[in-house]
């Protein structure tokens, strides 16, 4: 991000100290804009704008400071103002933590590869290491920003001999004296102690609270913005680090493994894709019953295969041609079953999710072992053929990706209309679950209300009533003020409004909170 010729160990010290106590500066100044905007919850467009303030302070301080935006992380502010516009878009907690995930990444990965230029060829370990040392620089980087970087002692006030710490030094003599004198003389007179009242009548609480907030965010930001700027990462040796691994080691681990899987996969053609009599001949559980218990189990084992192989291709010999031809052509193999693996569980799913309808957790694992897919192709088209450094950036991407998607899907409106389509099933709508979902599933809720049972039409409108009851004169509630605005909390809203009076038709007396 920053240009090779500019970076910090090429200044001088009074060079450094200025940039970072411009770097202060603008925390500070940040400081105070997440307080305004970042305090009204929940969040919607104000995490946008705060995004895109934080994007314009890395701008300013750079052109600011002459340093020029050259490296390949510049453009994951792409990403980061994207995800932070969703905010303004979808009102799932689930979902917009993943958002809140996404972004966070995106700046640490900005903050680190301004130190190491490319970001699309860098290893796992480099992009494990940048998020680690982007956390560590958020908690404890403005420490060192306040106290190191900036010699205090050197900086003079308008080209004058008159020094920062001779001024700090003024300020903590003349405040106690003020406090002195200043009680004294208000207790000489009523009049002046009248003026100083009204003038210093403040919200003492008010006051605590804005500045606990405008510190926190502060503090978060200078961290950031010295990483970003400041810190110079010592230049790592070249690993020596060989490898322990050889054929016979790798056949034997890789061949194991592909045969538990083969093993396995015989099973599941048998007696999970034979059907249910099949099934039944064999163990005493229904169907569904059988697919509740393997589906997590086989996520999982899907998930740690991704991670085992990366450790064994690290500790694989570098330099035996023949160790490398053996992991292609093994770990392709136990991909492949793998992915028979993964099928079955996702049949597995299907089956249960026919029986007991679709929630957040099987949607969100259902999208997990969708990018584990994408992922794992991804892997064996780089570091089987010695890419291994592209697999991060591809990894990453596809997991923004995922995430876009799920976004544009909107879960908790397709979950929603999903299980509406279940209501004469055995194991029914589940109108205690859905209601409980965030507002993007509102509007859905209301067009399948009259395709419900009286029961669970009863109760869902008796609980949308009470959640988004309007207020006098139909003017929205008063949380949907400018900076928390969000496009589905908004639609949830007219659309309650638009069927007000069928809600309150159809509620449960008990829960009736129709207003005068």
């Amino acid at each position: 991000m920053l240009d090779q010729t500019s970076t910090p160990d090429r200044f001088g010290a009074a060079s450094k100290s200025r940039i970072a106590l411009t770097v202060l500066g603008a925390a500070l100044l940040l400081g105070v804009v997440g307080d305004v905007l970042l305090r009204p919850m929940p969040w919607g467009i104000n995490m946008l704008l705060w995004i895109a303030a934080l994007a314009l302070g890395i701008v300013a301080l750079a052109q600011w400071n002459n340093l020029q935006l050259t490296g390949g992380g510049r453009w994951l502010i792409g990403p980061a103002l994207i995800f932070a516009a969703l905010f303004a878009l979808r009102d799932s907690i689930m979902l917009n933590s993943a958002n809140l995930l996404a972004i966070l990444i995106c700046l640490a990965l900005i903050a680190y590869r301004a130190l190491r230029g490319r970001i699309r060829v860098a290893t796992l370990t480099e992009y494990t290491r940048g998020t680690a040392l982007a956390s560590a620089f958020g908690l404890f980087g403005a420490f060192v920003l306040v106290f190191d970087d900036i010699k205090w002692g050197s900086i003079k006030i308008g080209g004058q001999s008159r020094h920062v710490a001779a001024v700090g030094t003024g300020v903590l003599i003349a405040v106690p004296m003020l406090l002195v004198f200043g009680s004294l003389l208000t207790s000489a007179d009523a009049v002046f102690q009248k003026l100083i009242d009204d003038l210093f009548n403040w919200d003492v609480y008010e006051i605590i609270s804005h500045t606990f907030w405008i510190g926190c965010w502060a503090w978060i930001v200078g961290g950031f913005l010295r990483m970003t700027f400041l810190f110079k990462e010592s230049q790592a040796k070249p690993s020596t680090y060989k490898g322990a691994l050889g054929a016979v080691e790798v056949s034997i681990v890789l061949g194991s493994l592909g045969a538990l899987f083969f093993g396995f996969v015989v099973v599941q053609a048998r007696y999970l894709f034979g059907g249910a009599e099949a099934l039944r001949s064999l163990i005493k559980l229904s169907f569904a019953e059988y697919a509740r218990r393997g589906f997590f189990e086989l996520v999982t084992v899907a998930a740690l295969v991704l991670p085992f192989l990366l450790f064994l291709h690290w500790l694989m010999k570098k330099d035996d041609p023949r160790s490398a031809r053996l992991f292609r052509y093994l770990s392709g193999g136990v991909i492949g079953l793998l992915f028979v693996i993964m099928f079955s569980a996702l049949y597995r799913m299907r089956l249960y999710q026919i029986e007991f309808g679709l929630t957040e957790l099987r949607l969100y694992t259902t999208a997990f072992m969708g990018w584990l897919a994408i992922v794992l192709v991804w892997f064996m088209l780089t570091v089987p053929r010695g890419k291994s450094d592209r697999f991060a950036f591809g990894a990453l991407a596809s997991a923004l990706a995922v995430l876009l998607a799920l976004n544009i899907l909107n879960p908790d409106d397709l979950i929603v209309r999903v299980n509406a389509g279940r209501v004469d099933a055995a194991n029914g709508f589940d109108a205690s679950y859905v209601v409980g979902l965030s507002a993007d599933a509102v509007p859905a809720l209301i067009t399948t209300l009259p395709a419900m049972k009286e029961y669970d039409r009863c109760t869902t409108a008796a609980q949308i009533v009470q959640r988004w009851s309007p207020t006098t004169g139909g003017t929205p509630p008063q949380h949907f003020d400018a900076l928390t605005w969000n496009w589905d909390r908004w639609q949830a809203w007219q659309a309650v409004n638009a069927n007000w009076a069928y809600l309150q038709s159809v509620a449960c007396p008990q829960h009736d909170s129709r207003m005068d």
